[in-house]
């Protein structure tokens, strides 16, 4: 049920403001559908609905140890052979790799269940501490609540960082977390009162990408040494401050080029690069386009 509410909160309906999906559940035996809550889900839609899907995204069931039925299999090879998108959220990434999909590719699943995975289909390289791993047309995610950062790295893909964000806001979520962000983190919940100094100098700096943001500078709002800061983000976030600065400046980029006409060098400047060549060096490195060549993908703005 939770994945259902998950894809359901990020591809249903958000108002005017935002364009709407054309969004089905679909299974193989239509009709009253168990849940793991104990309250059944009345889908309507079959294997058919698949056939004119854009994206499809295999959900997490309870019998995962066990295939899927063949007719499903060849809904989703036949979605990724016509050029579909295929993701699956948690143990769904099971029934990609039993339709031989995730043969040769990267993958990730919910992390307890990662070593299972990997046992039973040796071709795949699982890797499982990633929250979401992106490989073009095939896209895996997480257990849980990474359902959510699985879809809105979708969103982002397909739609750019601006759509992103809107539903982000919309459903009160961070915009992005990083794929290679750690799906367990050991102390998740906040033990002193450290960590909400440190929540207070995230949403600072959040505010401040303008300027250098040395850790340094982080450590020193926090009341901590360096290496306590490095220690304690780390613990809090599952990434290093350098990386996830570095993930937040391009994320801000990124909808500056969507959403304005400003010249590359001053978004350059607003997202605290030194210079538009630095922008344009990050952004080829960690997206694949230069800016200019990102900003037409998603707008007419030369």
């Amino acid at each position: 049920m939770l994945a259902v509410g998950i894809v359901t909160e990020v591809f249903g309906p958000h108002g005017e403001a935002l364009p709407g999906f054309d969004f089905a559940l679909c299974t193989d035996r239509p009709g009253p559908v168990p849940t793991d809550f104990g309250v059944p889900l009345t889908i309507t839609h079959g294997l058919d609905r698949l056939a004119s899907a854009d994206l499809v995204i295999a959900l997490p069931w309870t019998g995962f140890r066990t295939p899927p039925a063949p007719a499903v299999l060849d809904a989703l090879s036949a979605a990724h052979e016509r050029g579909s998108l295929v993701a699956a959220h948690c143990v769904g990434a099971f029934a990609l790799a039993a339709a031989g999909l995730l043969d040769g590719r990267r993958a990730t699943t919910h992390w307890r269940f990662a070593e299972l995975l990997a046992h039973r289909h040796p071709n795949t390289t699982v890797e499982p501490d990633a929250l979401y791993v992106d490989e073009g047309r095939i896209i895996t995610g997480a257990g849980a609540a990474a359902g959510f950062d699985l879809c809105l790295h979708l969103l982002r893909r397909e739609y750019g960082a601006s759509m992103a964000n809107a539903v982000a806001r919309d459903v009160v979520l961070p915009s992005h977390r990083d794929g290679g962000q750690a799906q367990y983190l050991a102390a998740p919940v906040p033990e002193d009162c450290r960590d909400e100094r440190l929540a207070e100098v995230l949403a600072w700096a959040r505010e401040n990408l303008h300027q250098p943001l040395p850790v340094a500078e982080l450590a020193r709002r926090a009341v901590m040494s360096k290496r306590s800061f490095a220690r304690r983000f780390t613990a809090a976030t599952g990434t290093t401050p350098h990386a996830w600065l570095r993930s937040l400046r391009l994320s801000s980029a990124e909808e500056l080029l969507e959403t304005t006409d400003l010249p590359v060098e001053e978004i350059a400047r607003r997202v605290g690069y030194g210079s538009a060549a630095v922008l344009r060096e990050q952004f080829v490195r960690r997206r694949g386009v230069p800016p200019r060549s990102y900003r037409r993908s998603f707008t007419n703005t030369p």
